[in-house]
């Protein structure tokens, strides 16, 4: 399996059919793949939504929580369960174009096995004035304090090697800072520029507030560890190797 698409979703009925469709004609070209659905907790029709895509597609998978968990266990949830090499994450109302797939596929693999992550960057903002000036300004303050060099960490377009993720602490907001813990680990970080789309239907689940005040907390748990960080060391199997002692 080359690649697995993780998508969590949260009362999103109206954007199941779509963006599964777009998924599916992006992801062909990459075959073998597969898309898994995690849905956290809905209330609105999305699981019958979503059992209505998986006819006929017997690449999509679909996992439901009990209860809602929020986007950090769903991505949990649903890399958990992925069985590619490559996971790829898109958020679930239709704003990350699946169309970026294979651009940011190949900036994973073309940099090798040193490069951990692909990190979606945001152009042509569609969230309005107030979003948009609150996501500069936290992107900003987190460039500064934790030195990741990503412009966009809230992009939720994402491509990450399902091993490097498995070394990342988990916390809820995990997703907001992948690059920075992804580097701690010793690994690379690309970035590609992509454009951003509204939602096809329904109104996000984020406030300002909600964001704000968690992501100052999580910003400086994020800044501990990184500052916990000591030096991996590089591992060499001798016995298969053949190195012998002196």
């Amino acid at each position: 399996m080359r690649l697995s698409v993780i998508v969590p979703v949260k009362d999103e009925v109206g954007n199941i059919a779509g963006l599964v469709a777009e998924i599916g004609a992006a992801c062909a070209p990459l075959a073998p793949f597969e898309v898994i659905y995690v849905d956290d907790g809905s209330t609105d029709g999305t699981a019958a939504a979503l059992d209505l895509a998986r006819r006929d597609r017997p690449w999509l998978r679909v996992l439901r929580h009990d209860r809602t968990a929020g986007k950090s266990a769903g991505v949990q949830t649903g890399i958990a369960a992925a069985r590619g090499a490559i996971c790829a994450l898109l958020d679930g109302d239709g704003q990350n174009d699946p169309a970026y797939l294979p651009i940011l596929l190949a900036a994973l693999e073309e940099g090798g096995p040193r490069v951990g992550l692909a990190q979606g960057q945001r152009v042509g903002r569609t969230d309005g004035r107030l979003k948009t000036l609150q996501s500069r300004i936290a992107n900003g303050v987190r460039v500064r304090i934790l030195k990741d060099s990503t412009r966009d960490t809230g992009c939720g377009y994402k491509l990450v090697r399902r091993e490097v993720y498995g070394r990342l602490p988990y916390f809820d907001g995990l997703h907001r800072f992948m690059p920075a813990l992804v580097a701690r680990e010793g690994y690379a970080v690309v970035h590609r520029d992509v454009i951003d789309r509204p939602r096809f239907t329904g109104a996000s689940k984020y406030g300002l507030f909600d964001r704000l005040w968690v992501g100052l907390l999580d910003l400086a748990g994020v800044w501990w560890l990184i500052r916990r960080k000591r030096v991996t060391p590089v591992v060499t199997d001798v016995t298969e190797s053949g190195v012998t002692g002196p």
